[in-house]
């Protein structure tokens, strides 16, 4: 039911200027795979079952509460990224178009919850325009991993609104297998496996030189295909 190779670009539709659409929102069968991965059982027992919603978001309603999400990409090319011109231009379009494909296999998603909060940034949104963040998904999961440990982050606030959601896992431990990112922690859970170097939070981390944005492109790579067949293993047990 889950086809590792899709790129979810397969059945977006483009807009009237020949540009994909958001394909969080508008590929049908990237919802669907959704839905099929992350309905199950949490680690308390109960079921977190998720059926199709408004808009391209997806549902829950049980007894752990109600919760609208959507699915939000992991992987980023930056290759519409003003700031990334002068360092892409050095990398021939068939890689980037290859890098693309792959950020937007399955594993190169995730879902959070869709609401706003107090009219304030969800975490899709807070994560892109946060100068400390810049859609970087390892900065993204080393500010949940705070979160789970009562640290600050730049994600502090955003994180807490919605607290309902997180108190599903138990820790960070718990979160990162529901959702299969075990390639990107230590194996004690304590630690990020980040993309490019990280001592703190500084401002714009995208890569800042063509050196730097192969050894980000390779790690993100290296982490989405290693989540992808660890996404295949977990469907054929279920």
């Amino acid at each position: 039911m889950v086809d590792i190779n899709f790129s979810s670009l397969s059945d977006t539709p483009k807009d009237k200027n020949g540009n994909y659409k958001d394909p969080d929102r508008h590929s049908k069968t990237l919802r669907k795979y959704h839905i099929k991965l992350w309905s199950k059982n949490l680690q308390n027992g109960a079921f977190f079952g998720l059926s199709e919603y408004s808009q391209g978001r997806m549902h829950h309603k049980s007894e752990l509460g109600e919760f609208i999400v959507s699915s939000d990409s992991i992987g980023h090319t930056y290759r519409s990224w003003s700031e990334m011109k002068s360092i892409l231009i050095n990398i021939s379009k068939d890689e980037i178009d290859s890098f693309l494909h792959l950020c937007t296999t399955v594993g190169g998603y995730i879902i959070f919850p869709a609401l706003k909060v107090n009219n304030q940034f969800t975490i899709n949104q807070a994560r892109g325009v946060n100068k400390r963040i810049c859609d970087r998904w390892d900065l993204t999961l080393e500010c949940i991993r705070l979160y789970y440990l009562k640290q600050e982050s730049p994600l502090t606030k955003t994180l807490n609104n919605y607290s309902s959601f997180f108190k599903l896992f138990n820790d960070f431990e718990d979160y990162v297998k529901f959702f299969l990112m075990e390639d990107l922690v230590s194996n004690d859970f304590k630690s990020i496996n980040f993309f490019l170097k990280h001592k703190s939070f500084e401002l714009n981390p995208i890569p800042k030189s063509l050196d730097e944005y192969l050894e980000y492109k390779s790690n993100v790579s290296k982490f989405i295909s290693s989540r992808n067949k660890r996404i295949e293993a977990y469907c054929k047990l279920t």
